[in-house]
């Protein structure tokens, strides 16, 4: 899987990028062979991808992959699917993947914090959503940009390590803009040495997926020792 998606990622920087950014002056020819393109590498019709100009949204997408089947195909991991509808310019009416994640591990937290914990409150708690939307990123009026603040943050502490971990099946946070981004911080090599990726087959909580967690068990524990060595 690894190997295919390497080949994507560069097409998607160099053949596809030059094609997008051509628009209009794209020939019939060079048009045809980007939708064939992509529809190989999305499993999307062609004739659908030329409509929407080459480039559809992630709902777009996961509303459209599995139409036939009436099925849509989960944001927070894209592994699981949910009924859906035929109608494609129908708004994507929920996430299966939210569905079915996010109740057992609201149930199971809850029975934690107030069986073994022993906390009460009357207060309520968001699980996601909710009052976690008046959170001020201070940034109104313009395009939210953290890697400005972990950019900074890195200068200011050139001992901080940063623990990059990618789902390669999650469409709410997709591994490769991550990537972009870290590729796109102006950071001198020694810093960039701070960083370190890992990469799992699974969705947003990649810890879901039973082989993942123990690969994050272990990939945690080599962080931590890299990170903050113990004293000799």
């Amino acid at each position: 899987m690894r190997e295919f998606l390497k080949e994507v990622e560069q097409w998607a920087v160099g053949g596809y990028l030059e094609a997008l950014a051509k628009g209009d002056r794209l020939t019939a020819a060079e048009r045809q062979q980007c939708a064939e393109r992509l529809a190989r590498y999305t499993g999307l019709d062609a004739k659908l991808i030329d409509q929407a100009e080459l480039r559809l949204a992630l709902p777009e997408f996961n509303r459209a992959l599995l139409l036939d089947s009436n099925l849509l195909v989960g944001r927070l991991d894209s592994r699981l699917t949910g009924p859906g509808t035929r109608d494609l310019s129908r708004r994507m009416e929920f996430d299966p993947s939210m569905t079915a994640i996010r109740p057992p591990y609201t149930a199971a937290f809850n029975q934690y914090v107030r069986e073994e914990l022993g906390f009460e409150s009357d207060l309520e708690y968001y699980i996601l959503g909710g009052g976690i939307g008046r959170w001020n990123p201070n940034a109104e009026g313009e395009y939210v940009n953290v890697s400005d603040s972990l950019r900074r943050a890195l200068a200011r502490n050139p001992y901080l390590k940063i623990y990059l971990g990618a789902g390669f099946y999650d469409m709410a946070t997709p591994y490769f803009a991550a990537y972009y981004t870290l590729d796109h911080m102006a950071l001198p090599a020694p810093l960039r040495n701070n960083i370190r990726v890992y990469e799992y087959e699974a969705g947003h909580m990649y810890y879901i997926h039973e082989p993942s967690l123990r690969q994050l068990s272990k990939d945690m524990a080599g962080f931590a020792e890299w990170a903050a060595p113990a004293a000799q």
